[in-house]
């Protein structure tokens, strides 16, 4: 679909990608394609330890170039074919920030168990309840920002892992920044495994009546 409604047209893009010391050679194959393709067209960062999601995105930020962002992981849980219809959303509402989400009737979730959908769904529930924002997936990372709101809304947010996703868009609700939602079908990873600790649950929760009381 992407390709059909792009083909013909003359898109500015780059392509970031940031590696954390991954031991599934990512860097290596990425180069390759560096060599095939354009290498202003795609940027690498390499870095020594994990560091998390949050300092991964500012690190992107130092080097980005556009005026808009697109946010996905690459282990193709968040397929591409779904950033046109982010774009087109974007060109028609002229919002700051369109949300990938699972959960309205376009929505869903292929490959994950029970347990791990019933915590996806409470986090996201506390999160609208306690926080009184109306937007149906808070804990999602498929997402596209104006690069200057993005810039912005980042340099407010404390928290890491889980709960970095879920505060940047509490802070850029509570900003008054405009948010969109366009559904999609979130696939677990074929090869690796999920981050997501029970650590991971305690410090979004920490994080959450954080943000409760301070708003």
């Amino acid at each position: 679909m992407i390709i059909k409604e792009l083909r013909g047209k003359n898109i500015n893009f780059e392509i970031i990608v940031i590696d954390d010391n991954s031991t599934d050679n990512t860097s290596f194959v990425y180069k390759q394609l560096q060599q095939i393709f354009k290498e202003e067209k795609l940027l690498l960062i390499e870095r020594k330890g994990k560091y998390g999601i949050g300092s991964a995105y500012m690190d992107a930020l130092k080097i980005v170039s556009g005026d808009f962002i697109v946010i996905l992981d690459a282990d193709l849980s968040h397929h591409p074919k779904y950033i046109y219809d982010f774009i087109k959303r974007q060109k028609e509402t002229n919002c700051d920030i369109v949300i990938g989400t699972r959960y309205n009737k376009k929505g869903g979730v292929s490959g994950w168990g029970f347990k791990r959908i019933l915590i996806s769904n409470v986090a996201n529930f506390l999160a609208q309840f306690l926080l009184f924002v109306q937007l149906t997936d808070l804990t999602g990372s498929f997402r596209l920002y104006k690069t200057k709101v993005f810039k912005e809304v980042i340099q407010q947010v404390d928290g890491k892992g889980y709960l970095f996703q879920m505060e940047i868009i509490v802070r850029a609700f509570k900003l008054g920044k405009k948010i969109e939602e366009v559904g999609y079908v979130f696939t677990e990873r074929l090869f690796g495994k999920s981050k997501l600790s029970a650590n991971e649950i305690y410090k979004y929760l920490v994080g959450l009546l954080k943000l409760f009381w301070a708003y």
